[in-house]
């Protein structure tokens, strides 16, 4: 259920400020919101796999932390993320 290389370094690549910047929260957070996306589509084909539910609330918390942070830190930058991926109202 992990995310491919391919998705990895394009995600990297598009919200990253070079490709090498993989620590950075915006990164981070779009990397989760991948894994959200993969998780959901898993856990709607097979509705009795309990550990993939476990699995997609874990990493919607970690996400979750991560926007509190950065709304705390840059407030500009979480609302353009926000925007871009389309994640919350």
């Amino acid at each position: 259920m992990a995310l491919t290389k391919e998705t990895t370094t394009s995600v990297v690549s598009k919200f990253g400020a070079n490709d090498k910047d993989t620590g950075s929260t915006r990164v981070q957070i779009a990397l989760l919101s991948e894994r959200v996306k993969q998780l959901t589509a898993h856990c709607k084909a097979f509705p009795k796999d309990t550990t993939a539910s476990r699995s997609l609330l874990k990493v919607v918390g970690q996400r979750r932390k991560m926007l509190k942070y950065m709304q705390r830190t840059d407030l500009e930058g979480y609302r353009a993320l926000i925007k871009e991926l389309g994640i919350r109202k």
